[in-house]
């Protein structure tokens, strides 16, 4: 019996202190035109995630967005010259960083992996 209630002590626990990955997010990504800010913009509720990431012509919103405690994933699709391009992002969240790998879709490339870091909570 005590070990039972232990065990649910400690479940219970992870739950109250897994990581919250809603706020505001920034990482640095080599364009064309040289160094630019990506901004994330997330909102985590329970393990559904949603939100939006700047880019070329403003915000896309993201799509698919999963929080598994601090396993975080969601994918991005914009149009460019009439084609879909498909990036999923993966990635683990550790206090106020996010490390992400992002993947084209189709594409021969490797993934890159990025850092992003908290801007704000809200």
């Amino acid at each position: 019996m005590k070990l039972r209630l232990a065990l649910l002590l400690c479940a219970l626990a992870a739950m109250v202190f897994a990581a919250d990955v809603t706020g505001k997010w920034t990482f640095e990504q080599q364009g064309r035109n040289g160094a630019q800010t990506v901004t994330l913009t997330l909102k985590a509720d329970g393990s559904n995630l949603t939100g939006s990431i700047s880019g070329r012509g403003g915000d896309t919103e993201i799509t698919n967005g999963k929080v598994d405690g601090s396993n975080v994933s969601f994918s991005v699709v914009r149009e460019f010259q009439g084609n879909k391009i498909n990036t999923k992002y993966s990635g683990t969240l550790s206090g106020d960083e996010l490390k992400l790998k992002i993947e084209i879709e189709g594409r021969d490339m490797p993934a890159r992996e990025v850092t992003a870091k908290r801007v704000s909570s809200t």
